[in-house]
């Protein structure tokens, strides 16, 4: 067994040596500098580094659009409300996943007019794309992210700018998602007060009856699925979460 093992390295290692020694496939994998100084990569690294991206992809949907305060949100309502696991996590998500698409539904049109056609019909390189594509979402985190958080983040880092535009992304991403979690939280708070209010009630009245064994949260439910009902509490959520982002 060991033997075939050994063999079937071998054969792979042989083919990679082939491979790269062929002359078309390293200049496949190659950099130039054009005359501005800027350096160019080929369509196969290129590629590779788009595929690579793409791993990432869940990271930055998280990191750098409304996704986490959604459904933070999302998550505190289900707590407050007392269910345990309805809505599922799946479609909290979901739901998350549609309204981050909404709301930063601008910022990806802007991306795409500027830098991704450009890139795509080659009238710019990919660094300029990239560079380019940048701001659409700076200026989107930049007004989500507070100062503060922003203060923080650059003492932590020991970076000196001179303007708020001038903040580099590694010291943007950790103050926005900062910001972030603060907000959700805040708008967690002021959900979570009414649904508190209905089991202190009911708490009380129960405790009044002296049916002390009966847990209140089974009794404070269905008046808070009904308050919540009443008051059209989905479509109230998730215009209120959109308009955060001032839409």
């Amino acid at each position: 067994m060991n033997k075939f093992l050994w063999v079937i390295v071998g054969i792979l290692l042989f083919s990679s040596a082939n491979v790269f020694a062929d002359p078309g496939v390293l200049s496949a994998l190659t950099v130039t500098t054009n005359s501005g100084g800027e350096k160019e990569y080929s369509v196969t690294l290129q590629v590779l580094a788009f595929m690579t991206a793409l791993s990432f992809l869940p990271a930055m949907l998280v990191l750098l659009t409304s996704f986490t305060r959604i459904v933070i949100v999302m998550s505190i309502l289900r707590q407050a409300m007392g269910l345990a696991q309805t809505p599922s996590n799946q479609v909290i998500n979901g739901i998350a996943l549609f309204l981050t698409f909404f709301i930063m539904s601008p910022v990806f049109n802007k991306i795409n007019d500027v830098a991704l056609q450009p890139y795509l019909h080659e009238k710019i390189t990919m660094q300029q794309a990239f560079k380019i594509g940048q701001e659409p979402l700076r200026k989107f985190m930049l007004a989500q992210t507070r100062v503060k958080d922003l203060e923080t983040f650059l003492e932590i880092a020991d970076v000196q700018v001179d303007s708020v535009t001038d903040v580099p992304m590694r010291v943007l991403i950790p103050s926005f998602v900062t910001s972030e979690l603060k907000t959700a939280f805040q708008i967690g708070f002021m959900i979570f007060i009414p649904f508190l209010i209905i089991d202190l009630v009911v708490a009380s009245i129960l405790m009044a009856m002296g049916m002390m064994m009966l847990s209140p949260m089974i009794i404070s439910l269905p008046f808070k699925l009904m308050l919540f009902v009443l008051v059209d509490g989905w479509n109230l959520i998730m215009g209120s979460l959109a308009n955060s982002f001032g839409m």
